[in-house]
């Protein structure tokens, strides 16, 4: 089959490697329709690693995708030959505390698509997985859609883990797609006010028209005085998705006694800091996210009902020969990307 093969830094090759084999009872045989390229693979792109997490090269990354059912093994009773399917990229062990606790998120043996020393990705024509990764949209969704739905589900976790209550006022600091996945998480849960910032304004202005109930650009007006003047008394939570020391302080400065922030960014760096103080006096909670748990369903049914519209995040589309200039694109956040799909 073919796949894109990261070959170095900055570095991909359209190679041809050999098919997956169906080797468990409840493996799927799956046919790749469309990937979504994330942040996390450029970072592997850029600088090859995250964390302590680095590519032995070559190496196929990639985990947002669509796909469809191509063949079963003979226990497979959730998915058909056909089915169209969003796929969940981590695979628990099921037996670690972690999972026994329902925290497959997690999990200690946690398996994930593209992630290395776990599991290569799907930036190729198929792959294997068991069938609890593979949930069918019964021709409810788009291609676009069902990639959407893996950030998505963050997105839905997020806003479950706050536990927002009626007629929330929240931030949200970075409005890229896990940033949006928020915002059309709690647009489903009805929060009352949205707040959004970034520092690209083509992303401000895409949050302003797709749900935000005010969004600003840091780097050209004090977003924290501007919140704070339409919300004397603080915001319910704040979902930081920037992974930046300066939004972090902003969170703090904007968040009410009582209220939560929520770390969904990425850093590129190793360590932040609070000021004690101030996340003291006002007793904030801090909630760490590890991408989702058990939520790529709701995401799906939330798509399907017309509850939640993800639709607008999908920017560009290229072919399988196109990838590394997709992902040049993304790392440069140019010509306005928010989402770029790779079609098979």
């Amino acid at each position: 089959m073919k796949a894109v093969v990261l070959t170095g830094i900055r570095q991909m090759e359209l190679r041809d490697v050999a098919d997956p084999d169906i080797r468990n009872d409840d493996d799927v045989l799956l046919k790749i329709e469309k990937v979504g390229v994330c942040g996390s693979d450029v970072h592997y792109y850029e600088a090859g690693r995250i964390g302590s997490q680095a590519v032995q090269y070559p190496y196929i990354i990639g985990h947002e995708c669509a796909a469809t059912v191509e063949a079963v093994a003979d226990a497979v009773d959730r998915v058909k030959v056909g089915d169209q399917v969003v796929v969940d990229p981590a695979v628990p062990c099921h037996n670690c505390d972690q999972c026994r606790a329902g925290r497959e998120n997690t999990c200690r043996n946690l398996s994930f698509l593209g992630t290395p020393a776990e599991g290569e990705g799907c930036l190729c024509e198929y792959i294997v997985l068991p069938q609890e990764c593979c949930f069918p949209t019964g021709g409810k969704l788009t291609l676009d859609q069902a990639v959407l739905c893996e950030p998505f589900a963050i997105g839905v976790y997020s806003v479950q883990r706050a536990h927002l209550p009626q007629k929330s006022r929240i931030a949200i600091l970075g409005s890229g797609p896990i940033g949006l996945s928020c915002m059309a998480g709690a647009r489903a849960e009805e929060a009352e006010k949205i707040y959004m910032t970034d520092i690209l304004d083509y992303r401000v202005t895409i949050a302003g028209q797709n749900g935000a109930s005010w969004a600003g650009n840091p780097d050209k007006q004090d977003i924290a005085a501007r919140i704070q003047k339409a919300e004397p008394a603080g915001v319910d939570a704040v979902f930081e998705c920037a992974g930046k020391q300066e939004t972090l302080d902003q969170a703090v400065a904007i968040l009410k006694p009582g209220g939560k922030l929520v770390l969904i960014g990425a850093p590129r760096f190793d360590r932040v800091s609070f000021v004690i103080d101030k996340i003291r006096r006002k007793e904030i909670d801090i909630l760490n996210i590890r991408r989702q748990n058990r939520c790529t369903q709701k995401a799906v049914d939330l798509v399907a009902s017309g509850r939640a519209d993800i639709d607008f995040m999908v920017t560009h589309t290229f072919r399988l020969d196109q990838v590394q200039k997709a992902f040049e694109m993304v790392a440069a956040y140019d010509d306005g990307v928010i989402k770029a799909m790779i079609e098979f």
